[in-house]
């Protein structure tokens, strides 16, 4: 990634608390609004089905061995290109937008219309089994 382009703002890693977790630890350091796109964010169907049975949601389950990217958006399609071409980047998504609205917070859209705040995640994190 580096090698197409330096405007890499932030590379994190959701295996704590999940995406929804992560992201919000971003826009709370760094006093931007995130908005996500709820359509964009690619979920297995397995793991969508057990997430089902087991009453969680998969935006706060941890997520191990996936990176968060936020980039410049002159070269967003370039890096992820590049990360599609490496087998663990095959499934690269654009889930969103950093955005100087709601600072602090961050907003996903639904896929009918709404949009809902996605919280910190409350309680206990789940225990890591590895």
């Amino acid at each position: 990634m580096l090698d197409e382009s330096i405007l890499i703002n932030c590379l994190r890693d959701p295996t704590r608390g999940g995406l929804a977790t992560t992201l919000n630890e971003i826009a709370g350091q760094s006093r931007v609004g995130i908005e996500l796109i709820e359509e964009s964010i690619p979920v297995r169907d397995e793991v969508r089905g057990a997430c089902e049975l087991l009453g969680l949601d998969p935006l706060y389950v941890a997520n191990e061995g996936k990176l968060i990217t936020i980039v410049d958006e002159t070269v967003v399609d370039i890096i992820l290109a590049r990360m599609k071409q490496n087998r663990f980047g095959k499934d690269a998504a654009v889930i969103g937008q950093v955005t100087e609205k709601h600072p602090g917070r961050v907003v996903i859209k639904t896929p009918y219309g709404s949009s809902r705040i996605l919280d910190m995640l409350s309680g206990e994190l789940l225990p890591r089994i590895c």
